[in-house]
């Protein structure tokens, strides 16, 4: 049996539940325990800290890992990176009072930053040749301004939302960070092939999203204008309908460009148009 250590609570938890559910994971979440088996897929569910994650999969504790790339890289741990999850992005930046005049990172020189990630803030100061005062903060850093405990902060940004909040100002990118599946580097192949599975499920998830399954009747002399709007996963599917000179056609679009498109079908000539979620989709 496979063991992932997934965050115990937070954003990245809540995405990372979703993300299993949806992969057919099913846990028995109704009390509160630090390690569940799933009963449906040969894989059990250890419950830590998010900064406890990566020591956890290194030393084998676990065999694999969801956890956000800042905290993997602010610990260093020796873990493998099996895979970027594309979800649960946000950034680390430095951040300043919003009535400060930011001429450029040489701000930084001689100040205190407040922080919870001292190891890439201080490669961040090194490669800019900055010099300041790192202070080491868990918990609420935006307030260390406020209290005159920092001069500014490095701290994860998502929507900017809390530094809003706090009257500060977003000036610096330092890196940028996504969930991230986290492997020990000695598994065995019976977990690898696991753990291979479990990535295929995650794929087959994420493939899906913001996609649609458009179906809808086409007059056979406008077939190849449709497909021109409707190219598909390869190419659009046709079907000749018992009424004469028509044809069903078959895709998958964007929603993102679903209205347009739409309007744009409608116009060619096509009718009966239905449109079905996607819950899955394998490429």
């Amino acid at each position: 049996m496979l063991r992932i250590a997934v965050q115990a609570k937070g954003r990245l938890h809540e995405e990372t539940m979703t993300m299993l559910e949806e992969s057919s994971i099913k846990l028995d979440l109704g009390k509160r325990k630090l390690l569940v088996a799933s009963k449906s897929f040969p894989v059990e569910v250890l419950f830590l800290r998010d900064d406890d994650i990566p020591q956890a999969v290194a030393t084998g504790i676990a065999d694999g890992g969801i956890v956000g790339e800042n905290e993997f890289a602010e610990k260093g741990e020796d873990a493998a990176i099996i895979k970027r999850l594309d979800f649960s992005k946000c950034r680390l930046s430095l951040a300043i009072p919003k009535d400060v005049n930011y001429p450029g990172v040489e701000w930084f020189n001689g100040k205190r930053i407040a922080t919870s990630y001292p190891n890439i803030l201080r490669q961040f100061l090194d490669k800019n040749n900055v010099k300041a005062d790192i202070h080491v903060i868990t918990g609420s850093v935006e307030i260390a301004p406020s209290i005159d405990l920092a001069d500014c902060i490095f701290d994860i940004v998502s929507s900017g939302g809390t530094l809003v909040t706090n009257n500060l100002k977003e000036v610096e990118v330092a890196m940028y960070s996504e969930a991230l599946m986290i492997g020990n580097k000695n598994l065995s192949e019976e977990k690898q092939a696991i753990l291979n599975e479990l990535l295929f499920r995650f794929d087959s998830f994420k493939n899906a999203e913001g996609k649609k399954y458009i179906i809808l009747n086409i007059p056979n002399d406008k077939i190849n204008e449709v497909c021109a709007l409707l190219p598909g996963m390869k190419s659009p599917t046709v079907t000749p309908l018992v009424q004469e000179g028509w044809s069903s056609l078959q895709s998958v679009i964007e929603e993102k460009t679903f209205w347009d498109i739409i309007n744009q079908l409608k116009n060619i000539g096509a009718e009966g148009i239905l449109v079905v979620p996607i819950e899955k989709m394998i490429l």
